[in-house]
């Protein structure tokens, strides 16, 4: 099963880091957290973090999230959402999520 990825502040990874467990910016709001498929992330980057600096991408094996994983249709697209906290067991890699000299967020490959 493919990763899913979520992009975060560098402050809320942190914060998840001495939790135990992440809940994002929108799981109390919104009842999940957003998620994005590898082909998906430039996008939504660019739409919603323009400016935005301290990001990190984190990098998440579907299979193992013990919350409920949900596809579901958003902007036109189908998005995964986790319905409940990640579980930090579930994340494979968080890295700096910086856009490049020309201001733009690229994603990451498949995988």
């Amino acid at each position: 099963m493919p990763s899913i990825f979520h992009i975060a502040s560098a402050e809320a990874w942190a914060a998840a880091q001495a939790a135990g467990e992440y809940r994002g910016d929108t799981l109390a709001t919104e009842g999940f957290i957003h998620c994005s498929r590898a082909e998906q992330v430039a996008a939504v980057a660019n739409a919603y973090y323009a400016g935005h600096v301290h990001l990190a991408l984190v990098r998440i094996d579907r299979a193992r999230v013990t919350s409920e994983v949900r596809d579901e249709p958003s902007d036109g697209d189908v998005f995964p959402h986790i319905y409940g906290p990640l579980n930090l067991d579930a994340v494979m890699e968080v890295m700096p999520f910086v856009p490049g000299a020309d201001g733009r967020f690229v994603g990451p490959t498949a995988g």
